[in-house]
């Protein structure tokens, strides 16, 4: 079987898996206190998650209070980790079938949800060869338990008719399945801090609203340079959320000071 081999270890985040372990270990200690620990017996409310894709030293301070989130709660059977193409390669909606291949070793497909697809969401390795906004995900969730399986879809076409496409697909092919959809998304990029608190702020508060087309408009409207709206709104769509809450907001600068930021946000969905 066919295997994705890492696009941006070395770039993104380390390249071995002692290293990534470390940077990732760290990251928890530093900004939560605490190393996330699997609760078998988790309540399982969470149906869906926001979470930035930027290199681990900027977006992992905000990235690992939705990865604790996703512990406590326990993980479910799969994941469906939807991300924003980046590259334009590819198919406008694409999962694939083959595994990827991380530092920390391999994250299996789930087979059975992904045969299911194949309408608007069909099968395009191409479209994630070279893409990041999945792949970085990958360890964190290999950090927190070495079963965890997922579907990967990458969205090129990210209007909201296209997005309510895709979370029909996903619900009918995760029907009887217990899933959390992971929408992965950073918020404005390369503007000034205070520009990107007000803009994200606005987008935000959508999403917290559980208003999917609030989100697109928002987005269209101000032109707000966020480029995983799509993944957010088929997050929502699909889910079927009856709460959202912000874990946790910050940006780049965060991490160093720069003239112009991008910005991130941690956010979960449950039933």
């Amino acid at each position: 079987m066919a295997m994705r081999s890492p696009a941006v270890a070395g770039k993104f985040y380390p390249r071995t898996e002692s290293r990534v372990r470390e940077e990732i270990g760290q990251l928890f200690d530093l900004h939560l206190g605490r190393r996330p620990v699997l609760d078998p017996n988790g309540p399982r409310s969470i149906a869906g998650v926001v979470v930035p894709h930027a290199g681990y030293v900027y977006s992992g301070p905000v990235a690992v209070h939705a990865y604790d989130a996703l512990a406590r709660d326990g993980f479910p059977e799969t994941f469906i980790v939807i991300g924003p193409n980046h590259t334009g390669m590819g198919s406008p909606v694409a999962m694939t079938t083959e595994d990827f291949e991380t530092p920390l070793g391999r994250v299996r497909v789930d087979r059975e949800i992904a045969g299911r697809m194949g309408r608007l969401i069909v099968d395009d390795p191409l479209a994630h060869r070279y893409e990041h906004s999945i792949e970085v995900q990958l360890p964190f969730l290999q950090y927190i338990s070495d079963r965890a399986t997922f579907v990967p879809i990458a969205m090129a076409a990210q209007d909201f008719e296209t997005a309510g496409e895709v979370a029909e697909e996903i619900r009918n092919a995760c029907r009887g399945r217990d899933v959390v959809v992971v929408a992965s998304t950073d918020f404005s990029h390369y503007v000034p801090a205070a520009v990107a608190k007000k803009e994200d702020s606005a987008v935000i508060e959508r999403i917290l609203a559980l208003d999917a087309e609030g989100v697109y408009d928002t987005v269209v409207r101000r032109n707000i340079s966020m480029c995983g709206y799509g993944p957010v709104m088929a997050m929502l769509l699909a889910c079927g959320g009856k709460r959202a809450e912000l874990l946790k907001y910050g940006t780049s600068g965060d991490v160093a000071p720069m003239d112009e930021v991008v910005g991130y946000a941690a956010i979960k969905v449950t039933r």
